[in-house]
């Protein structure tokens, strides 16, 4: 039996600063239902969930436009656009997250307080936030919420020292307090560690099942890591609504494409063009030597030659030890997977050798020969590396009005923002990049108008477009659909497949383990004071 109309989308199109990203649909969701939201990056799907998050009328974000508003609809029957919901929706992402640790840093009073150190808001601050009197510690941990999102050992951590997937589960928390009606949960999954997804998964089996849970919503790319529960599907493709109904039809018409896209066949035609085409760019680079802004791709390691070296590292914020004596080295041709539970310290690792930690000046920490603080400047250092981070994805968000080839040209220059007249040579290798990556002919679209996973897609031909030494990937497919997804890691593959690049890859996903990567780096959560005296990772190999 049908339930209570509670949102319905009734001839609507999408459109974001006067423009249509979404072709006209309709759409109801009742109470009872749950629905998944999927497709690929930039099809609509993150228009809609971006759409049903808006509390009041916003033109920098996308809007439902009714048939009636919009003046091609003229002498057509018009739409309407309800939501009960519209004053109680809460929505969690990783846009969400990475807005909130930008505020954290944007506010870091560390230069003028004594010790140097100011850990913001804490985990129990932000959540207390929505609470409607004080709430203390001990009480906090307490609450279902606190121990459904398993953030009781973080809560009195600085949120800026949390781990993305820590920051959001505190939201999520916060969000269960705030007594909204509607959770919009983009990606909810994406960069979270065994433990966490567990939880995530405990998450949705209770509150999907209960009473008093709100309504939700659930927008994800990859179709095989829904939890159970989802009762319906909504998929977008190319700016229109290209499935709607149950899951089981949703299960039936994803068989039928496989079949009618020849599966993997085309699959491998779609590898064997990219292996072609980057393979060409590879034996172009004797143009590059041509220009002196791009010398840097003659700065190759030698075999063998150690490009990273730690002895006996320890970083620690406040009481929380993040590394304790690591001792680790990586030699050019070894390709390294880093692994370990959310909040291990994988990205404080990779933050140590970038240069964007600066704890790195305490330790015994080498990159190319150099120990950090011998007088080597960073920008020095990053001529020989590309790096993929979150640190570089929020950097890039706020750079306004940046258009994509911009973005790869920076990689050039290891800039955020390009500063430098563009060069005829640079802008051929740019559009071979773009060609490779699926954005031929797009170098002028503006990033910021980007789907995150398109973002995400970008910055990490911008990390391989001057075929550096070391290439640093943390955790690289964040946001990606899975054509996206597939097309990544078989770029990584045959990038470390030439020999001049050796690559740090961090990602909780076993399915994106490279064959390359036959080095593990495991780092450990530090559970006890005890932990102090023993060494915070292990060395595999495979």
């Amino acid at each position: 039996m049908s339930g209570q109309q509670c949102i319905s989308v009734e001839k609507c199109s999408i459109q974001l600063k006067n423009k249509q990203v979404v072709q006209e649909f309709s759409w109801t969701l009742q109470e009872g239902q749950v629905w998944l939201v999927t497709g690929s990056s930039g099809g609509g799907k993150e228009a809609f969930i971006q759409a049903l998050a808006n509390e009041r009328e916003n033109s920098q974000k996308p809007l439902f436009i009714p048939q009636s508003m919009d003046s091609s609809s003229e002498g057509k029957a018009g739409g309407y656009y309800f939501n009960k919901f519209v004053a109680s929706t809460q929505m969690v992402s990783l846009e969400t997250a990475a807005t909130l640790i930008q505020e954290e840093r944007n506010n870091d009073d560390g230069d003028y307080i004594e010790g140097g150190i100011d850990i913001g808001r804490t985990a129990a601050s932000l959540i207390a936030e929505v609470l409607p009197q004080p709430v203390e510690l001990a009480s906090l941990e307490q609450l279902p919420q606190v121990q459904l999102c398993g953030v009781a050992p973080v809560l009195n951590r600085g949120v800026k020292y949390l781990s993305t997937g820590e920051v959001r589960r505190v939201l999520l928390c916060r969000s269960l307090l705030s007594s909204c009606q509607l959770l919009l949960l983009s990606e909810p999954f994406a960069g979270l560690d065994v433990e966490s997804r567990s939880i995530l998964l405990n998450f949705f089996s209770e509150k999907m099942k209960s009473k008093e849970s709100p309504a939700i919503i659930l927008s994800m790319e990859r179709f095989q890591e829904i939890p159970s529960g989802i009762t319906h599907v909504l998929e977008f493709e190319q700016g229109a609504v290209s499935f709607m109904g149950t899951i089981q039809d949703y299960e039936i018409f994803l068989l039928s494409c496989q079949k009618e896209n020849g599966g993997e066949k085309e699959l491998q035609v779609q590898r064997q063009y990219r292996e072609s085409a980057f393979q060409e760019l590879h034996s172009q680079q004797a143009l590059f030597s041509a220009s002196s802004s791009s010398d840097i791709l003659e700065k190759k390691a030698t075999p063998g030659e150690i490009l990273v070296g730690m002895k006996n590292v320890r970083v620690a914020w406040g009481d929380k030890v993040v590394l304790n004596k690591l001792n680790w080295q990586v030699r050019s041709g070894e390709h390294w997977l880093i692994r370990g539970p959310n909040g291990s310290g994988k990205t404080t690792l990779l933050e140590l050798i970038t240069g964007d930690n600066m704890q790195v000046f305490c330790n015994d920490v080498s990159i190319f020969g150099h120990r950090r603080g011998t007088g080597e400047t960073v920008w020095e250092l990053k001529e020989k590396m590309g790096i993929v981070s979150y640190r570089l994805h929020l950097e890039y968000r706020m750079v306004g009005g940046i258009d994509i080839e911009a973005v790869l040209l920076s990689g050039f220059h290891d800039s955020i923002g390009l500063y430098q007249q563009r060069s005829q040579v640079e802008q051929m290798a740019v559009e071979r990049w773009l060609e490779i990556g699926g954005f031929k002919g797009r170098g002028k679209e503006v990033f910021n108008s980007l789907s995150y996973g398109e973002q995400r897609a970008i910055l990490i031909l911008r990390a391989a477009v001057k075929c550096p030494p070391l290439l640093i990937l943390d955790e690289p497919c964040h946001g990606l659909d899975e054509g996206q997804r597939s097309l990544v890691l078989h770029l990584l593959e045959t990038i470390a497949a030439t020999g001049a690049t050796t690559l740090l890859h961090v990602t909780h996903d076993v399915t994106e383990v490279l064959p390359c990567e036959t080095h593990i780096l495991e780092l450990k959560t530090r559970r006890t004071p005890d932990d102090d005296e023993n060494p915070c990772y292990s060395i595999l190999t495979r």
